[in-house]
C-alpha cells in the first residue's frame, strides 16, 4: 500500500532537512533495533543504521520513536528533526537520560476516567509535559456515561488547555478529538483510562483490544503493549500508548510553567521576585489560597512536580559535567601521544 507524503505531516521543513540519496519516511511502530515506516511506495521494516545505533547508545532521546519522520534507504540513517515531542525521565534507576515517547504530534490527548474518581495530580503531571511537548494539550475524561464528572473542578487543574467529556462507545464527544487530515493525536494516561476504546470509536472499528479495571484495586489493565501509528478514516491519524504506571518530569520547566499558569500569574505580585510560596511575607500565592480562590492541593502539587523537576535537572548537570570530562580526558590522552618523541 503506497502513501501520500502529505497526508502523513510531511512538509517542506522535513523534505529541507532530508538527507541527499535518501527516502523520508514516518515510523508507525519501532521494535529492538527495526522500525516499521510508512513511504509513498509502501511500508517497509528497516534496521537502524550503525552510526544511529552508535548516537543512540549515547543518548536514547535519538532513538527514533513513533511518529518521527526519518531519512532511510537499507536502513534507517537519521531522525528528521522533531517538530514536536512527548519526552519523560528514563524508567532505570539512576538514568538521567530522557524517553521519546511519541514525535510531532498536533494534539496531546491527556486521558483520564470519570470512575474512578480523576485523579487531578496525574492530569497535572501528564499536561506539564503535554506543554513542554510543543503540542496542543486536551484533557479527555472518559467513561463520561458511568458518573458525573465536574468539568469546572478538571479545568481548575488545567488552565489554557481544553478539557472534553466523551462516552466512547455510545460516540458522545468524538467530533471534537478528531483530528484533521494530515494531524496527529497522541494518547496518555494510566492503564484502564479508556485510550483503546478511543483510539476505536476514532476509527470507527476494533483497532485495538480493550480490557477493564480490576475491582480490587480499581487499576487498569494493560490491553495496549506498544505505541503504534494508526490511520484514521478521514485522514487523521493517532498514536495509542501503553498505559503509564509511572511517569517522570524531564526537562520541564516551561511547561510546569503553562501547566501552572494561574500560579505563575499570581506570583508576579509576590513582594519577592525569587519567592519559593512557602512562608515568605508578601506571597501573593498563599494569600490566595489564604482567600480560598487557590487550591491549596493544587499549590502542593505545584511544589512536588518543582521540585522533581528541579532533581531531574541537577542529574542532567551532574551527566553532562561526567561526560565533559570525559572527552577532556580522551584529548588529553591523545595529545600526550600525539607528543612523544
Amino acid at each position: 500500500m503506497a502513501f501520500s507524503l502529505s497526508s502523513l505531516g510531511f512538509d517542506a521543513a522535513f523534505a529541507a532537512a532530508l538527507e541527499p540519496g535518501c527516502t523520508a519516511g514516518r515510523v508507525s511502530r519501532v521494535d529492538r533495533g527495526f522500525c516499521d515506516v510508512l513511504a509513498e511506495d509502501g511500508e517497509h521494516r528497516l534496521p537502524w543504521s550503525g552510526t544511529l545505533s552508535r548516537a543512540v547508545s549515547r543518548d536514547p532521546v535519538a532513538m527514533p520513536c513513533v511518529g518521527d519522520w526519518v531519512a532511510f534507504d537499507t536502513a534507517v540513517r537519521a531522525v528528521l528533526p522533531r517538530r514536536t515531542c512527548f519526552v519523560r525521565a528514563g524508567v532505570r534507576p539512576g538514568d538521567s537520560h530522557g524517553q521519546v515517547l511519541a514525535a510531532n504530534m498536533d494534539v496531546v490527548l491527556v486521558v483520564e476516567p470519570a470512575v474512578p474518581e480523576p485523579d487531578l495530580g496525574r492530569i497535572e503531571r501528564l499536561l506539564a509535559l503535554a506543554w513542554e511537548s510543543g503540542a496542543r494539550p486536551v484533557v479527555v475524561i472518559t467513561k463520561a456515561d458511568l458518573a458525573e464528572v465536574d468539568l469546572g473542578l478538571i479545568a481548575g487543574a488545567a488552565p489554557g488547555a481544553e478539557v472534553r467529556a466523551v462516552a466512547a462507545p455510545a460516540g458522545e464527544g468524538l467530533d471534537a478529538l478528531r483530528p484533521g487530515p494530515g494531524e496527529t493525536a497522541v494518547l496518555l494516561g494510566r492503564s484502564g483510562a479508556g485510550k483503546s476504546t478511543l483510539v476505536n470509536a476514532l476509527a470507527g472499528g476494533a483497532f485495538m483490544a480493550t480490557g477493564g479495571v480490576r475491582e480490587s484495586d480499581g487499576r487498569g489493565r494493560h490491553t495496549t503493549v506498544h505505541r503504534e501509528l494508526l490511520l484514521l478514516p478521514g485522514g487523521g491519524m493517532v498514536i495509542d500508548t501503553p498505559g503509564l504506571r509511572g511517569i517522570g518530569l524531564h526537562e520541564a520547566d516551561e511547561g510546569l510553567s503553562l501547566a501552572f499558569s494561574d500560579i505563575e500569574e499570581l506570583a508576579e505580585d509576590c513582594r519577592f521576585a525569587d519567592c519559593a510560596h512557602d512562608g515568605e511575607p508578601g506571597c501573593a500565592v498563599l494569600a490566595a489560597v489564604e482567600a480560598g480562590g487557590l487550591p491549596e492541593r493544587r499549590l502542593a502539587s505545584w511544589r512536588k512536580l518543582r521540585r522533581e523537576a528541579e532533581w531531574a535537572a541537577s542529574r542532567t548537570d551532574a551527566r553532562l559535567r561526567a561526560e565533559r570530562t570525559r572527552q577532556w580526558k580522551i584529548i588529553h590522552r591523545s595529545m600526550r601521544g600525539r607528543n612523544r618523541p
